[in-house]
């Protein structure tokens, strides 16, 4: 809430947390606003298998988009802890049944979603590896 009365543009933001060298602090806003892409791509990806995979286990498919998106960043505690979870999930039959959703309608909107967020979560990581500063804030510089 604090960048967005100093700060105009995602691009100024990643600069600033450079400048003031807070980049890599787990509570800047550059890593808040890595979470928030990651956050993005594993629903998408969550959804991509589901559309895939057309079953009613959504085990696999959430397994499948943790691996991808948020494991690499995860210690063994995270990576336990989201295994256990897993299992407590409904079948996708069950959360359509508490959202009120038909399957029809829920592909629909999962298969809007991952269209609509693929440029979102592209914009974002290209402003990570825009320029020096993303590749310093990740580390890759």
């Amino acid at each position: 809430m604090e960048a967005s009365k100093s700060i105009d543009t995602l691009e100024a933001l990643i600069d600033h947390d450079i400048e003031q060298n807070c980049g890599k602090i787990s509570n800047s806003n550059s890593r808040d606003l890595m979470r928030v892409k990651r956050s993005i791509d594993m629903l998408k990806v969550t959804f991509e298998q589901i559309l895939i995979q057309r079953g009613n286990s959504i085990i696999g498919p959430f397994s499948m988009a943790y691996e991808q998106v948020f494991a690499p960043y995860h210690g063994w505690t995270l990576k336990t802890a989201f295994s256990t979870a897993l299992y407590t999930l409904p079948s996708l039959a069950q959360f359509l049944k508490k959202v009120n959703e038909s399957e029809a309608s829920a592909m629909v909107q999962m298969q809007n979603y991952v269209t609509a967020s693929a440029p979102v979560i592209q914009y974002i990581e290209n402003l990570f590896h825009s320029g020096e500063s993303g590749d310093v804030l990740l580390g890759l510089a």
